[in-house]
């Protein structure tokens, strides 16, 4: 029994030693999260650009992977088809007329937010590890390294989301595009989008400047484990102050 207890007590230890993530970390995780919600929300939303209600254009809204149209009549297209309803941007319904509403801009948006999507959620799971610490042995030998990802994750994230942004706000209202540009007006996901790349420009610097911290955590935890070596070793040289001699006769 009093095995046990010993045991208990040493795990209960062993527990209680386990460094707890900084207030940064759990803050720039925190941070990370909800940009990823923004991001999320952004990337499978249809309302990018949507067309105003009482304007009766065929056009009624778009996302980076859906279009909704209502009764619309392509002009170079020879038969007389009408697009009505919201479809998937790559199926067959608008395979017709898929060149149009998909020109090289746009694929470029979409690849552009997509490696950001794929960014945020990659940190957000490379957090999830450094505040659960688990692996633990894993993690606290290479906390500086995965913090220092996470960091360029989120920089690159806000980057590549910046770069969809400016590119669909200024090719949006060509009017080689869609019908009646004038129309038309950006809406909440193209928002939510902006806001998580402010976002998670905010969660880079945070874990930016908790990268720091820990390089300074580090260095002084390899200065003490250094200077407590040093000190046991000078200490067992003067216990035994008779090896040296005897090792001279």
């Amino acid at each position: 029994m009093s095995r046990l207890s010993s045991a208990h007590d040493q795990a209960e230890k062993y527990e209680v030693q386990i460094p707890k993530p900084s207030s940064a970390l759990v803050t720039g995780g925190i941070c990370t999260y909800i940009g990823g919600i923004f991001l999320l929300f952004a990337f499978a939303s249809p309302y990018w650009l949507v067309s105003w209600q009482y304007t009766f254009s065929p056009f009624k809204r778009m996302g980076l992977w859906e279009f909704c149209f209502d009764k619309y009549r392509h002009p170079h297209f020879q038969y007389d088809k009408l697009f009505s309803g919201c479809h998937y941007i790559f199926s067959d319904y608008f395979m017709i007329i898929r060149e149009w509403i998909l020109p090289g801009w746009l694929m470029t948006v979409q690849a552009f937010f997509t490696l950001a999507f794929m960014a945020s959620f990659g940190v957000q799971a490379i957090l999830a590890l450094l505040v659960t610490r688990w692996p633990l042995k894993i993690v606290m030998r290479n906390e500086g390294l995965l913090i220092l990802i996470s960091c360029g994750g989120n920089a690159a994230a806000s980057f590549l989301i910046f770069l969809s942004v400016s590119i669909f706000g200024g090719q949006c209202y060509r009017r080689d595009w869609l019908p009646y540009p004038n129309f038309n007006y950006l809406s909440w996901a193209f928002a939510f989008a902006i806001i998580s790349m402010f976002i998670h420009g905010l969660a880079a610097l945070i874990l930016y400047g908790e990268y720091q911290a820990a390089k300074i955590r580090r260095h002084e935890e390899d200065h003490l484990v250094m200077s407590t070596r040093h000190h046991h070793g000078a200490a067992s040289g003067m216990s035994n102050p008779s090896s040296e001699s005897h090792h001279y006769v």
